[in-house]
């Protein structure tokens, strides 16, 4: 028994570097918690502190539209993030992907606001016609109906409910984030700003590539 215990010391130690390897980074618990929602009360908090100094430019209206627009597309490319920052070993941050999936919808949604209240009006059949007359708005709104069923089932109970249907149905957060990505491209286009959109939109290319590995392994899987 002597023999055997020690012959397979170094086995285990040999595995050991293999299991530390396949340790997840720190980074999980209620640190990396604290963090996400300090990012994502972070632009609100800023605009409270701007408005109270007077520090919210000439425009008001106009920045609280665009800088909304901004941290919508930045929590909703975080949430992207999280699949291949988990591959390299920050699996901690997939607990909290719902929470910046909804910090995301909640900034896409005073985004709309912002349009319907201070660019229509509040005035329905402005914002129907602005839908058709300008198409960053028509791919915006599309984006739009595409991220409002993924907040709506964001759940425990929602994914009990749906099964594997909810994992089919969050696959709408590709295209929305394609759709965002064009909303902003277009929307700057009539000032022929094309630098800050394509940053986005290389970003979000980056993240959608990093996925192709692991569906490619899983077709072949599915074979």
């Amino acid at each position: 028994m002597g023999a055997r215990a020690d012959g397979a010391r170094p086995a285990a130690s040999a595995s050991a570097p293999a299991a530390a390897a396949r340790r997840p980074r720190p980074g999980g618990g209620r640190v990396l918690g604290a963090c996400v929602h300090a990012c994502g009360l972070f632009p609100l908090l800023r605009w409270i502190a701007l408005g109270l100094a007077g520090g919210l430019g000439a425009n008001p209206q106009e920045f609280l539209t665009r800088s909304s627009g901004l941290w919508a597309l930045a929590l909703l490319w975080a949430t992207l993030a999280v699949t291949p920052a988990r591959r390299l070993g920050w699996s901690g941050l997939l607990r909290h992907r719902r929470k910046l999936g909804l910090y995301a919808f909640f900034y896409t949604a005073l985004h709309v606001l912002a349009w319907a209240v201070w660019d229509r009006g509040g005035a329905p059949a402005s914002m129907w016609t602005d839908l058709w007359a300008r198409d960053f708005i028509g791919v915006g709104a599309l984006a739009v109906l595409c991220l409002i069923p993924l907040a709506a089932t964001s759940t425990q109970g929602w994914m009990r409910r749906l099964g594997r249907g909810w994992k089919r149905l969050h696959m709408l957060v590709y295209p929305a984030a394609i759709l965002s990505a064009l909303h902003f491209d277009w929307m700057r286009a009539g000032k022929n700003d094309f630098l800050e959109p394509r940053l986005y939109a290389a970003v979000l290319a980056l993240l959608l590539a990093a996925r192709l590995p692991g569906w490619w392994r899983g077709r072949r899987a599915a074979r």
